[in-house]
């Protein structure tokens, strides 16, 4: 009995492995997904969230101060 618990991880992967291995169509969409993804989250970041503690203050304890006091301040 406990090796057919031992077998299921083992089956699992072999579904999804041999799924993956014989799709034709589903391999490009997973790379437009992975394509869509990658502008999403690393692109999109650099265009419309720059690092403004960066840009305005020098040391790290400049941007903690002033993250602290717009903290304390809502």
């Amino acid at each position: 009995m406990n090796s057919g618990i031992a077998r299921i991880p083992r089956r699992i992967w072999n579904f999804y492995y041999d799924g993956f291995r014989e799709m034709t169509v589903g391999k490009t969409l997973w790379i437009i997904i992975l394509v869509k993804l990658f502008i999403f989250f690393v692109v999109m970041k650099f265009l419309f969230f720059p690092n403004i503690l960066k840009r305005d203050y020098d040391t790290d304890e400049e941007r903690a101060d002033h993250v602290r006091t717009e903290l304390l301040k809502k």
